[in-house]
């Protein structure tokens, strides 16, 4: 059956059968066909009146072989949730008047999480009180809104094809691009990303892009994206053509390069793992809650992303902190985008590792944030369209890439040496990060300068 039959068929389905089904099914598809998980919207709830509440879930033995198989795949692919969650589920839904909405289990933590709604009537701070002081309960918080940080771009357009390649830089056959964009790319100069790329186009790194849904017809992300996932339910369903936010996003990271077309991402030979945990909403801006993203991010750890992108903010939010954390632990580097204001105290960016990013163009708030250019930033929209957005979103998707390039360098670089090797220093590029130079930390021999390279550098090929 075609996996959009599949979809339909299973969107009718009732929501317990639903959850299990369309969870499990994610283990079968290949990692480069579209999956929708068959899971409540968060646009039916109230979200003053749910919560989230998380217990253990350890996986059940496997059976002898020739027996009943007892494991139930209660979760992400490859985590069999068992029984223990369940009741413990039921437990406290019943003791507490409690209405179960969804349940997931994350694997990295042994975790099953539900989304409860409260009775009518209800006082929130008693329950949520009890269920604190409860010792099945591992975590119990409420369900905290987030929202993507990007302005909405300038009309696009779509750019003409080129037969005869322009010359870039000084002429060399390596530092050629036939993109026709690329000298309107004012983010892409300002870092010394083409400098960078003679030595390092981010080559297979994988990088989760936790975000609205993303247009994978673009002619410019052909190839750029191994997988996509959409956790935020049918009440909500992506645009056919893909949404705003998120291509915004995928094209600064990783469009494609010398393709005759448009613009050239920072990486652009990453692998993008597209996670849909946000929706847009009225005025231009896209929604996420605590429910959608840490069903991403639990998706981005088992897929074994290298740098997750986290272009949005909100308030401190336990449970997402728990998965960035165990993200870090695994090796992953979490890049997120600075709120207007400069707050460093919310989700991601309070998160100690987090890269927070803040736009360049903007004074900076925080002396501990990276800068990278966010204003006026051209970019790929919807519809196999361009347009320049601005926003610490453009900003951290540029930090995004750069640390691509050098995880294809160092596959083993931990947040705290990219942070430290990306900071300018005094009096360069206008405060915003410095990329060509952190990859001289690696590549000493590595040419910074608009001439050639060194003599004995091997530049990557175009």
């Amino acid at each position: 059956m075609a996996l959009a039959a599949r979809v339909r068929r299973a969107s009718g389905l009732a929501l317990a059968a639903g959850l299990v089904a369309g969870l499990a099914a994610c283990a079968a598809l290949p990692a480069a066909r579209q999956v929708r998980d068959t899971l409540p919207a968060p646009g039916a709830y109230t979200p003053d009146r749910m919560i989230v509440v998380a217990v253990d879930d350890p996986p059940e033995a496997l059976p002898r072989p020739g027996s009943t198989p007892r494991a139930r795949y209660t979760g992400l692919a490859g985590y069999a949730g068992g029984s223990m969650g369940a009741a413990a589920s039921a437990e406290l839904a019943g003791e507490n008047a409690l209405q179960e909405q969804a349940s997931w289990s994350i694997a990295s933590l042994q975790w099953r999480c539900m989304l409860f709604r409260l009775a009518p009537g209800a006082d929130k701070a008693a329950v949520m009180g009890r269920l604190a002081h409860d010792p099945r309960v591992r975590l119990v918080q409420n369900l905290n809104e987030f929202e993507t940080l990007a302005l909405p771009a300038e009309p696009a357009t779509r750019p003409p094809r080129t037969e005869t390649p322009p010359d870039r830089l000084a002429g060399r056959a390596e530092d050629r691009y036939d993109d026709p964009y690329l000298d309107l790319q004012r983010g892409f100069t300002a870092i010394q990303a083409r400098q960078a790329q003679r030595w390092s186009r981010g080559d297979g790194v994988r990088v989760a892009l936790v975000d609205t849904g993303v247009d994978a017809r673009h002619p410019d992300l052909e190839g750029r994206l191994a997988e996509q996932r959409d956790f935020v339910g049918s009440d909500n369903p992506a645009a056919a053509g893909g949404e705003r936010h998120g291509t915004e996003m995928a094209g600064v990271i990783a469009a494609t390069a010398n393709n005759r077309i448009g613009i050239v991402g920072v990486a652009p030979r990453a692998r993008l793992l597209a996670y849909r945990a946000c929706w847009p909403v009225a005025g231009g801006a896209s929604r996420c809650n605590s429910y959608t993203l840490a069903q991403a991010l639990a998706a981005a750890i088992e897929a074994g992303a290298a740098i997750i992108n986290l272009s949005l903010g909100g308030p401190a939010d336990a449970l997402l902190q728990k998965l960035v954390e165990q993200a870090m632990r695994n090796g992953a580097i979490v890049v997120g985008a600075v709120p207007p204001g400069g707050a460093m105290t919310g989700f991601p960016v309070g998160v100690q590792g987090v890269l927070a990013v803040s736009s360049s163009d903007e004074p900076q708030a925080s002396a501990t944030a990276l800068a990278a250019p966010g204003r006026d930033i051209l970019t790929l929209t919807p519809g196999g369209h361009y347009g320049y957005a601005s926003g610490s979103s453009l900003a951290a998707a540029h930090v995004t890439g750069a640390v691509a390039l050098l995880k294809s360098l160092d596959p083993g670089l931990r947040s705290g040496p990219a942070q430290a090797w990306l900071r300018p220093a005094a009096g360069r590029n206008g405060g915003a990060i410095d990329l060509c130079g952190a990859v001289q930390r690696l590549r000493p021999l590595a040419d910074c300068s608009s001439s050639g390279l060194g003599a004995r550098a091997a530049a990557a090929p175009p």
